[in-house]
């Protein structure tokens, strides 16, 4: 074995035994948190191919079945475009000690469907006018919410994109829309960036991370709901997520970091 492939051999089993060690502190905060009976919500939006399914999956593989759910919903049904747009997820919301994943979420409205054309402008410019509302009641309520935007890169979402093509496995995560992702790039962009400059408040801040590397991605969101979470017998030794790799929308907001463009 050559020197280089030893190398990486090494930081696989090492990264492996820190998401370990992090899956652990989980489980012990997730007991913490169904014992003080607390409501956890936790969305993870990104363009496609951000590594949504993989961090949710490392998020939630050792937590218990019957409190953690996660959602992915599929488009919006006749009744559900008729109806209150936040009612479809409002039954979905956790109750006494659980955790709810959201894969995709509300915010579909003020992405996929600004650019694909899926509802109106009206629609849209209600749903970002009234999501800071909707989510003060859900913090309100005593729901901890977490919202995390994945950002990727363009030539990384292209490799991932023409991976899922050639991989077998990967199958029923090819979609039509995948091209659509890569042509309309800038669209997809100027969606994001007003959607969390209008969405980012006190009761539900934005938390961005980088996600061209899948392993420190999954690694560190991980570190950052247990640092929200803070249960104080499982995140004592914990140390904080990487803030080159997760960090505030605020950060963006007064310039010292950025998006991907």
């Amino acid at each position: 074995m050559s020197k280089s492939e030893d190398d990486k051999r090494s930081k696989k089993k090492a990264a492996e035994a820190r998401l370990e060690q992090l899956q652990i502190a989980l489980v012990d905060t997730q007991i913490w948190t169904m014992a003080n009976g607390q409501k956890v919500c936790i969305l993870l939006e990104g363009r496609d191919a951000a590594g949504k399914d993989g961090a949710i999956k490392r998020l939630t593989e050792c937590l218990s079945v019957r409190n953690t759910h996660v959602i992915a919903l599929p488009k919006p049904t006749d009744f559900d475009k008729g109806a209150w747009w936040f009612q479809r997820y409002v039954n979905r919301l956790p109750s006494t000690g659980e955790w709810v994943v959201y894969n995709r979420s509300w915010y579909n409205r003020a992405g996929v469907e600004r650019v694909m054309g899926f509802s109106t402008p009206d629609q849209q410019e209600t749903f970002i006018r009234d999501v800071p509302d909707f989510e003060s009641m859900i913090a309100r309520s005593g729901i901890t919410l977490i919202k995390l935007w994945l950002d990727i890169s363009r030539d990384e979402q292209k490799q991932r994109l023409d991976d899922r093509r050639s991989d077998p496995r990967k199958k029923l995560k090819v979609s039509d829309l995948d091209q659509v992702a890569q042509d309309r790039w800038a669209d997809y962009s100027a969606a994001r960036d007003d959607m969390l400059r209008r969405s980012h408040h006190e009761h539900g801040p934005w938390i961005c991370v980088a996600t061209d590397s899948k392993v420190k991605a999954r690694e560190h969101i991980l570190r950052h709901v247990l640092k929200v979470l803070a249960c104080p017998h499982a995140s004592d030794d914990v140390a904080p997520p990487d803030p080159a790799i997760v960090f505030s929308y605020d950060e963006v907001i007064e310039g010292r970091k950025s998006l991907r463009k």
